[in-house]
């Protein structure tokens, strides 16, 4: 099913959108690059910080606690164990030895999509045609369907909703750490539930439609094989850490964040026994790609900015649909241009900025090598101007 909107925007509503655009602009391009500016000096503390942890830091026995190392940068590593099980609150399915237990709820519910084409008219007026479409699917969040442009597509509201539970603390050794700790580290794995689960699961959520098991997890809904909307899909897993491995300020029997001397923090945690420079190296690798992720990020909002800003341009152009089609060729290019430009200049000067030591070095080493070939192309070029006096 899909229903098909026209709408026809004025030149002159668009040229007060265009003007809003061009301060939207202004401010992405302003945030761009403050952020490129700023992920520089981030990248190079967290690298410094990294390197001093790793010079620092102290590898200790689980299974004893030596209170010396008090304030010191330890890396820890064994077996995780559990004081208590973990179980679901609402629902009462329990996972012995686990770390965790999350409930995955997802409902069949309408989904609106959209696609729009526009097309732009003498004058600077602007046609756009709207298509919406309605599909139904498997979905883990509500989709509100109050919004939809079409009646008549009505998702009911989530009778349950998902959720984790984690043990109040694990151990490593001798060590505590939290419960959530310990489930963003483990790997999770279904339960299996049994009728009798099903029956009572079923009895405690608020709806009519008919509880039955469906490859070990809960289906409420009459057929598995043909959904209909407000059916809905519970499973349960279980989350489990065997060994895991910590870098931290010790305190007492906990391991906490450590401040290094430029007051960036270091707590590295992984699943698995992972020796220290293991997981100083991985910090460093994630520390780079997060690095370049918000540079590409930057520029990205670069661009947008710059097209936002000159978009004015093209809308005034667009009385003839062609002249505003070569006014927007050209300032997408300008844009393109801006940001190739500004991104690395600004990233560039970041660098400097938080490396002027590192950074004159290396403009003295240009210099220097420039010099020097200079000095030697003059050198070899003055046999040959002697040769030819001579002959």
């Amino acid at each position: 099913m899909s229903y098909t909107e026209t709408t026809t925007t004025s030149w002159f509503t668009r040229l007060k959108n265009g003007v809003v655009g061009t301060l939207i602009g202004v401010v992405l391009i302003l945030v761009s690059i403050y952020f490129l500016f700023t992920n520089e000096g981030r990248a190079i503390n967290t690298y410094r910080a990294l390197v001093e942890g790793a010079g620092l830091v102290v590898s200790v026995d689980a299974n004893s606690i030596d209170s010396a190392n008090d304030g010191k940068l330890i890396h820890v590593s064994g077996p995780v164990s559990v004081q208590s099980d973990v179980e679901d609150p609402d629902f009462g399915i329990a996972a012995p030895g686990a770390v965790g237990v999350v409930r995955r709820v997802e409902m069949y519910q309408w989904v609106e999509k959209s696609e729009s084409k526009s097309e732009k008219n003498v004058g600077g007026s602007e046609t756009t045609t709207t298509t919406y479409s309605y599909e139904k699917e498997w979905k883990g969040s509500p989709v509100d369907s109050a919004d939809f442009k079409v009646s008549g597509h009505d998702n009911p509201p989530f009778a349950v909703e998902g959720a984790r539970s984690v043990v109040d603390q694990a151990g490593l050794g001798a060590f505590r750490f939290t419960g959530d700790q310990a489930a963003d580290l483990g790997d999770s794995s279904k339960i299996a539930l049994t009728a009798d689960d099903a029956e009572r699961i079923g009895a405690n959520i608020a709806t009519d439609s008919p509880a039955k098991l469906n490859q070990g997890g809960l289906y409420l809904g009459n057929s598995v094989s043909s959904p209909q909307v407000g059916d809905m899909r519970v499973t349960f897993e279980r989350i489990d850490l065997k060994e895991a491995s910590f870098v931290g300020r010790q305190q007492g029997d906990e391991i906490l964040p450590y401040t290094t001397s430029n007051g960036r923090e270091i707590f590295l945690s992984e699943a698995g026994r992972q020796d220290a420079a293991t997981m100083f190296d991985h910090a460093q690798t994630e520390n780079t790609v997060i690095t370049w992720i918000i540079r590409v990020a930057g520029m990205l909002g670069l661009l947008i900015g710059f097209n936002l800003l000159f978009g004015l341009f093209s809308i005034i152009a667009d009385i003839l649909p062609f002249l505003g089609s070569i006014v927007g060729f050209g300032t997408g290019l300008i844009a393109w241009i801006l940001t190739l430009i500004v991104g690395p200049t600004v990233i560039a000067i970041g660098w400097f900025a938080y490396r002027p030591l590192l950074a004159l070095a290396i403009i003295g080493g240009g210099v220097a090598i420039a010099f020097g070939i200079g000095y030697l192309r003059r050198k070899s070029a003055a046999p040959s101007q002697a040769s030819f006096g001579r002959a």
